[in-house]
């Protein structure tokens, strides 16, 4: 029997012809009927990938032998066998979207002047060892957060990657410059990049988390210092670490703790919020406020006394 699985992976390499390279990964990624996101630029490879383990055990072997892509560190999870609608692969200017393509040099050990790595069980040291002066910077989009995060972490008010470098411009967190910060994504992507644009503006003393959440993870469940649960970017929408896992989000309705996110009835929504098990077929019953905006009096609205809770626009996005 066929077990489906899921691949995360990245690569910070310098990449002569990105396009070569999306031609490759593409025909892998058919040859081995793989669904998800491959994202290739100038400085590397992001990769999420669901299919059968075989298969993408091939894939990954493959894609192994590419120059540059030998070390990648490879993150496996259940999957379901339709975690993505189709392959995707894309060339484009950045890896991960925080428009800063000018500021980010790669060489072949990665993120030029990028924050010091650290594996889990590093991090624990750190904390150990500097207690409260440690902080842990999210760096991923703050609905993302909303369900589940490192504890005490100070988590941006962004909607989208690319609203970081602002946010970083404004001053908001010069207060930390002097303290050890921490930043930390799904699997170490954004992390690489945002733990460089921190050095590059005067925060002296930056890591990042080495594979990120899901390698955290795994190695400590949720028996560590992680929070909830973890937003990703397929069908799934979020993980849970142990069997003990408690959601940090609120649903929309009714307040009760839960980490399922869902559109509204509307076919077009691009807006998800919150909703627990038992209010959750209200998600597909009654109209958001965005979608009701754009296309009033189309399907019913909820009652005017329901809580608002948190939103953001176009799950679609990657990881």
């Amino acid at each position: 029997m066929a077990v489906p699985k899921i691949v995360l992976f990245y690569a910070f390499t310098p990449l002569a012809d990105p396009r070569a390279v999306q031609l490759w990964q593409r025909s892998l990624g058919e040859q081995w009927n793989l669904t998800g996101r491959v994202i290739v630029s100038e400085h590397g490879i992001n990769a999420t990938l669901g299919g059968t383990v075989e298969n993408l055990k091939q894939y990954v072997k493959t894609t192994k032998q590419y120059p540059g892509f030998a070390g990648i560190d490879v993150k496996w999870s259940d999957g379901t066998g339709r975690d993505f609608p189709r392959l995707s692969v894309k060339v484009r200017p950045e890896l991960v979207s925080f428009g800063a393509v000018d500021e980010i040099a790669v060489d072949e050990d990665g993120v030029v002047d990028s924050g010091v790595r650290l594996a889990p069980e590093a991090l624990h040291e750190l904390v150990a060892e500097r207690g409260e002066d440690v902080v842990f910077f999210d760096g991923r989009n703050a609905f993302e957060a909303a369900i589940g995060k490192f504890r005490g972490a100070v988590v941006p008010d962004v909607a989208t990657t690319r609203d970081f470098v602002a946010e970083l411009d404004s001053g908001a967190y010069d207060d930390l410059k002097g303290r050890p910060v921490v930043t930390y994504c799904t699997g170490g992507v954004r992390c690489e990049v945002l733990s460089s644009l921190m050095l590059a503006r005067g925060f002296e003393e930056v890591y990042q988390l080495d594979g990120g959440i899901v390698r955290y993870g795994e190695t400590f469940g949720d028996q560590g210092l992680w929070e909830g649960s973890l937003y990703v970017f397929d069908e799934r929408m979020h993980v849970e670490f142990g069997d003990d896992t408690v959601p940090l989000g609120a649903c929309c309705e009714c307040g009760a703790a839960t980490a399922k996110y869902e559109n509204c009835v509307d076919p077009g929504c691009q807006t998800l919020r919150l909703f627990c098990t038992d209010c959750a077929g209200l998600a597909r019953t009654l109209q958001c406020d965005a979608c009701a905006e754009l296309r009033p009096g189309a399907y019913p609205r909820p009652r005017e006394d329901a809580m608002t809770g948190l939103s953001h626009d176009n799950h679609r996005a990657t990881a």
